[in-house]
């Protein structure tokens, strides 16, 4: 959990893709797609199969370490999701939010030092939820159901509690519900 902890304090950011089954009002008025289902009646998450072919980039960040980036974190986004939180300045109900974080190498390029991503660490995932769909599971509260993958398996959570693993290090971002909006040029009107 330290390493969870770390790889959110440092920054947060999301992929955000609509989840029919956990919803049903669809985002910005678009019909939603045929969707694979990400979230059982218990609240347990995955992470879906093909968002990097089928959902918008949102950004990306760089974790600063004492030579260069320690982690990068690259972010994605549904069809219609930065739409709709420009349209409302709210991430809809349902909304997804998966952010990939890497392991990062620094190294002098003829451009200067760069830091580019390299072996993925795991995913980190959170899930639109203001009507505490599931009050029984200690990953949701606080308006999102929050989840931290392993590599090596995404869709087995390691994480245990939002409140413990997740929540301290979004303390700074809780006036824009959690989520380090700046990040994210497509969230801006």
């Amino acid at each position: 959990m330290k390493f969870l902890r770390s790889a959110a304090v440092a920054s947060a950011s999301f992929i955000v893709v609509t989840v029919g089954c956990l919803v049903s009002q669809p985002v910005a008025s678009q019909p939603a797609p045929a969707q694979e289902q990400l979230v059982d009646a218990a609240g347990n998450m995955h992470i879906p199969k093909n968002y990097r072919t089928t959902y918008e980039f949102l950004g990306s960040w760089s974790v600063a370490g004492d030579k260069g980036a320690k982690q990068i974190h690259v972010v994605y986004a549904s069809p219609g999701t930065a739409a709709s939180y420009r349209a409302t300045g709210e991430f809809p109900q349902g909304s997804i939010l998966v952010k990939e974080v890497y392991g990062a190498a620094t190294s002098d390029m003829t451009t200067g030092t760069v830091s580019h991503q390299e072996l993925l660490k795991g995913w980190f995932m959170m899930v639109k939820d203001s009507k505490n769909s599931h009050p029984d599971n200690k990953l949701w509260g606080n308006g999102w159901g929050w989840s931290w993958f392993d590599a090596g398996d995404p869709v087995k959570t390691t994480s245990t509690n939002f409140r413990s693993d997740c929540l301290g290090c979004h303390i700074p971002a809780k006036a824009t519900d959690w989520i380090y909006v700046h990040g994210y040029p497509g969230l801006k009107k």
